[in-house]
């Protein structure tokens, strides 16, 4: 029976695969050398997925990778089917001399992320229909609140989730970036940005998050799925 699985038994069901859990979803990245290669691997995937394809599956194909991404759309969560399909599609990709595995090491590679877009607001409820509007997104399955994400139906642009503001803030800086990196890469994202002109503000809630600005203050956030729990 397909059962839910919580963040870290996700992380951990897919890990030695070459698969990271990030925001809810299962992530793979495959080089491939051309975009023939790249519909043939996609290809290959689906028919490894069967008829749970669509209800798992979204692939993005370029010429010289295929970006994989499992979840249980009817849940929007990972569930025991989504690690098994993980697997057989590392294995079909095997078969083709392919590998599902983190791209670490030069500037022009990295491996999966997930980009989100967070918006401070002291009336939520208020503002999130402008968003939802302007934005032509739609709720997140499951939404069950003002505070739930916004998503691009598509899947082509980052979700908008919006944080509770206590008071008014006087500085201009009136949204961050929260990026999502695996969790195994998150200290060498932190150590890439510090490098480049960057300071930290915050590690209190790592490592669910730590807050970064640039050196005019802008915020960003990296984030990964540990210390969500409880």
């Amino acid at each position: 029976m397909e059962q839910t699985l919580s963040r870290q038994e996700a992380s951990t069901a897919v890990q030695d695969h070459g698969w990271r859990f990030l925001l809810g979803t299962l992530r793979t990245s495959v080089r491939v050398g051309s975009l023939a290669q790249a519909v043939g691997l996609a290809a290959d995937a689906v028919g490894a997925c069967g008829d749970d394809a669509d209800r798992h599956l979204q692939v993005d194909v370029r010429p010289d990778r295929v970006v994989f991404t499992l979840q249980s759309a009817d849940r929007a969560a990972v569930t025991t089917r989504d690690v098994e399909l993980a697997r057989q599609i590392s294995a079909t990709a095997g078969r083709s001399g392919l590998l599902t595995e983190p791209e670490i090491g030069t500037e022009a590679q990295r491996s999966v992320q997930v980009l989100e877009i967070a918006i401070d607001a002291l009336d939520i409820a208020g503002i999130r229909p402008f968003w939802k509007a302007v934005l032509g997104y739609t709720d997140e399955a499951g939404a069950a609140g003002p505070e739930d994400a916004l998503v691009d139906p598509v899947g082509q642009g980052p979700a908008i989730w919006f944080q509770q503001m206590d008071q008014p803030r006087p500085q201009r800086n009136r949204i961050h970036f929260d990026v999502c990196v695996p969790h195994d890469e998150a200290s060498r994202r932190i150590e890439n940005a510090l490098a480049s002109g960057g300071h930290l503000v915050s590690a209190t809630r790592a490592p669910a998050f730590w807050v970064l600005a640039d050196a005019e203050g802008n915020e960003a956030c990296v984030t990964t799925w540990q210390g969500r729990d409880g």
